[in-house]
Order: C-alpha cells, then sequence, then structure tokens
C-alpha cells in the first residue's frame, strides 16, 4: 500500500488509546520566513483513523520539496467528540527540511493538558 511522505500518528495518553477523529492538515511555505507571517499553502487534510493514524494526509506520489512545513493538529474537535475541553485548541507542529527524505512521520501524544512530539520514523 502506498503511504503519504508524511504521516502522523496521534496518541491520547489520557486515556491510553490511539486518538481516532483528530482532523489533521498540513501546509507548505517555501522559507520560514513566509510560514512566520502565515502564507503556507494548506496541501492535505485529512483524519486520524481507528489506530490514531493519518496514512493518507498527502497523496503518495506528492514530491516533497525543501521549505516549511506546519502538520496541524485540531485538538479541540477530538476533546469535544469525547465531551472534553482542551486546554490547546490546536498543535502545530513546523519544521523544515533542506534535503527531502522518502518519508516523514510526526507523532503527537495527546492529553487535555499536555502534548509532545518528536521526528518519528
Amino acid at each position: 500500500m502506498a503511504v503519504s511522505p508524511i504521516t502522523s500518528h496521534v496518541l491520547d495518553a489520557a486515556r491510553g488509546t490511539p486518538a481516532q477523529g483528530v482532523p489533521i492538515s498540513i501546509s507548505y511555505a517555501p522559507t520560514s520566513e513566509i510560514a512566520s507571517s502565515g502564507q503556507n499553502s494548506v496541501i492535505g487534510r485529512g483524519v486520524t483513523n481507528s489506530d490514531g493514524r493519518c496514512p493518507l494526509l498527502l497523496d503518495s506520489e506528492y514530491v516533497l520539496k525543501p521549505g516549511v512545513y506546519t502538520v496541524h493538529f485540531d485538538t479541540k474537535t477530538y476533546f469535544a467528540l469525547h465531551g472534553e475541553k482542551s486546554f490547546y485548541p490546536f498543535v502545530d507542529v513546523t519544521f523544515e527540511i533542506d534535503q527531502a527524505a522518502p518519508h516523514y512521520h510526526i507523532p503527537l501524544n495527546l492529553a487535555p493538558f499536555s502534548y509532545t512530539t518528536y521526528r518519528g520514523s
């Protein structure tokens, strides 16, 4: 099965389960200056599945370019599905690549008052 060149996996640390139903979007800007000015272009969208993954965030044929990417997690929507409020209504994970690799994995460990992320494999 073909996979998006950028994937994510969201885990609900408070429940100890995958976070199904988190809307995710990804945007691109060619430079950090453009990204910080808010002139990013949304290049993909998806929602996490029952395993907390979003394997088709981008088309598998999408060619990554050097630049700044932001993965936007709509955590408010996710916690509202569970009747909870979240201190963080969204989480943006912004990273820069200078040479495109075949795949980048951006995990998010999530709780109502906390989150962590790292570059996965």
